[in-house]
């Protein structure tokens, strides 16, 4: 089986991208839907976070909001929060590897916003970069709910910058020429792997 790393700065369209490689027969593993049920009631994360940000925890799970505050007050607590985090996300990936083995796919595509930022490109075969121009990836998470431009700012700076990231990778995806586009470049990395075998 082969494994993807899919990676991709704020707004470049990655969770558009993953779920393309999904409809073409890759398992996924989403690196944020996994923090998010960490976060929601009954998530593993929550006795953690209720020791250190009391504050964030309303009806039994957490305010992204309020943590998103304290992080901004305060980004060395980032690192502390990840230092807690990482090893949770760590533990279902695995699980979701050793599923994806077991049915017998070709590919599993990992979906993590920070992969080359902590090294998880060396736990993978391939890596793709999502990327847009930089306006275009401003407009679109300017756009979106409870975003500004200082927020985006404090997500930006601790990215690896995009030319950086393309640099790096195996394969870049544009996503900045419309949806068949993108699954056109998707589904041509798909046959690529799965035609020349797996590792």
């Amino acid at each position: 089986m082969i494994i993807i790393g899919l990676t991709g700065s704020v707004g470049m369209g990655k969770s558009t991208t993953a779920q393309m490689f999904k409809d073409a027969g890759a398992a996924l593993f989403d690196a944020d839907a996994e923090v998010h049920k960490l976060y929601a009631k009954g998530g593993a994360a929550i006795p953690i976070l209720r020791a250190v940000f009391p504050d964030v925890i309303i009806d039994g799970a957490v305010d992204r909001a309020r943590l998103s505050a304290h992080l901004q007050k305060d980004p060395l607590q980032i690192e502390v929060l990840e230092s807690f985090i990482h090893p949770l996300v760590g533990e279902a990936r695995a699980q979701t590897i050793s599923k994806a083995v077991d049915e017998g796919r070709k590919v599993l595509v990992i979906d993590v916003p920070l992969l080359f930022e902590t090294g998880g490109d060396e736990l993978v075969d391939k890596t793709v970069v999502v990327s847009a121009p930089a306006l275009i990836q401003r407009a679109r998470v300017l756009a979106r709910p409870s975003m500004n431009a200082e927020k985006l700012d404090m997500i930006l700076a601790r990215q690896m910058p995009d030319a950086e990231k393309r640099a790096r990778a195996d394969y870049v995806i544009e996503t900045n020429k419309g949806l068949d586009f993108a699954r056109e470049q998707v589904q041509k990395i798909m046959d690529e792997l799965t035609s020349t075998g797996s590792s």
